[in-house]
């Protein structure tokens, strides 16, 4: 059973949202069920499928969740 959060989001939708702080792009982060802007540094839950795109609303993220997987370490 999948819960509600987790559910993947409409490809039109993200493709028309935008961060509301940078107007960047968003990345859809299914395992979390959050709407991620790298530039801001932020993550906006999804809730019942529906996008909360309130910065009071997002939790901020670390770098170390906005480097990619396979990317090298910097120092």
């Amino acid at each position: 059973m999948v819960e509600a959060n987790k559910r993947d989001i409409d490809v039109k939708l993200l493709e028309l949202l935008a961060c509301p702080l940078t107007k960047g792009p968003l990345k859809w982060d299914a395992e979390r069920g959050e709407l991620v802007s790298r530039l801001a540094r932020l993550a906006y839950p999804v809730r019942d499928g529906i996008p909360v795109m309130l910065p009071s609303e997002a939790r901020q993220i670390l770098d170390a969740e906005t480097t990619p997987k396979n990317a090298p370490p910097t120092d």
